[in-house]
């Protein structure tokens, strides 16, 4: 499988936060553009699914089985890899660090192209530091509530290079169906997502739906990390499981909405909306961006 390689090299501190966190009936929020059909269920990864479906502020829809986003892929299993195939997917944009893929290489069809956009940060080292603490101890009161939001904050304007080049490459018809993952689909799949449909026009509360619907394909594999993480902690302060303050480890593995909402206040922090983000910060200029919505809406129904 060919693979294009972004040449950035900078010290990966946010991916290894994401990445720790890892742990060895679809009910759906509100809304009404969130359907049954959005999730691909596999054996190897539980967060995988279709961004189709979402209504644009000015009625179009984005189209169905072109765009999936999830988590990381060299885990599936051969059942996985042959739905996969039935789904006509081209290409995998992979925005894991080189030590991340070093684990296992993504599990995919042999005619599937992969790109790969290593995203990386420079400026989390603190967090990194507090993160390993927690996850090696159970003892969460070194992280602060705002990591989650801190976390796609830097997001914004550390990736920019990455996101844009994921735009170009979804504005393309010949590379899709195409998929984009991270390590939980969560951090860097999140705000790449967020930002894609934006870009498309989408409206930032349905946006936020989608983020959020991480919480509904990762709860028992959330809901088993917690238990270990509680059980650490007890052993770790000679108390009973039960005893257990677990609110600042529910606050990092269960997302909030005003999570993916620090993205949206970094780009208009910085640019003063997301989309003058888009065109100034990443780059992508309004020919393109006419481009990428006339490859991926159509009109509504």
């Amino acid at each position: 499988m060919p693979a294009t390689h972004s040449t950035r090299g900078i010290v990966p501190a946010l991916a290894f936060l994401v990445s720790i966190a890892s742990a060895g009936c679809d009910s759906q929020p509100d809304g009404g553009t969130i359907t049954p059909d959005r999730h691909v269920a596999l054996d190897g990864q539980a967060n995988f699914r279709d961004i189709g479906g979402y209504v644009t502020a000015d009625g179009r829809v984005v189209r169905w089985g072109q765009v999936y986003r999830s988590g990381r892929l060299d885990r599936l299993t051969a059942d996985d890899v042959a739905r996969i195939d039935s789904l006509g997917i081209r290409t995998v944009v992979n925005f894991l660090t080189p030590a991340e893929t070093a684990e296992g290489p993504d599990r995919l069809p042999d005619t599937v192209r992969e790109i790969l956009l290593p995203i990386v940060s420079g400026n989390a080292e603190e967090l990194t530091t507090a993160a390993t603490y927690a996850i090696g101890t159970g003892d969460f009161s070194r992280m602060p509530p705002t990591i989650n939001p801190e976390i796609h904050r830097l997001l914004v304007t550390e990736a920019e290079m990455e996101y844009a080049a994921l735009l170009r490459a979804a504005a393309d018809p010949g590379n899709r169906p195409l998929v984009l993952h991270c390590t939980h689909g969560v951090h860097r799949t999140g705000t790449a997502t967020a930002v894609l449909l934006s870009a498309l026009g989408v409206p930032w509360e349905t946006v936020r739906e989608d983020y959020l619907l991480s919480n509904v394909y990762r709860a028992a594999e959330v809901e088993h990390r917690l238990g270990q993480l509680r059980q650490a902690a007890a052993t770790t302060q000679g108390i009973a499981p039960d005893e257990v303050d677990m609110a600042a480890a529910n606050a990092f593995f269960v997302l909030d909405g005003t999570y993916i909402d620090a993205s949206l206040d970094e780009a208009v922090r910085g640019y003063g909306s997301m989309q003058a983000y888009i065109r100034d910060g990443l780059g992508v200029s309004d020919d393109e961006i006419a481009q990428l919505r006339t490859s991926l809406l159509e009109d509504g129904s």
